[in-house]
């Protein structure tokens, strides 16, 4: 029932897990260019992107928690 969560996964979690990975690439891409080009400004919009991607994916960690939950507890409660 729980060994292959991913195929069990409410459509929430694999949207917000996946946006997360989504701003981790995107942010740490930009990094990369800024800081090859030193263009301080993207550098710093870079490291919001990431952070954006580092709090999706703990709201991720917690949906999952939620849903592991609900599910162990049964449909009785």
């Amino acid at each position: 029932m729980l060994n292959d969560f991913w195929e069990n996964a409410s459509p929430l979690y694999r949207r917000v897990v996946l946006s997360g990975m989504a701003l981790l690439g995107v942010g740490i891409i930009l990094n990369i260019s800024a800081n090859l080009g030193r263009v301080a400004w993207l550098l710093y919009a870079s490291l919001t992107i990431i952070g954006l991607g580092l709090v999706t994916h703990l709201v991720g960690i917690g949906i999952r928690a939620r849903d592991t939950r609900r599910r162990l507890r049964g449909p009785n409660r």
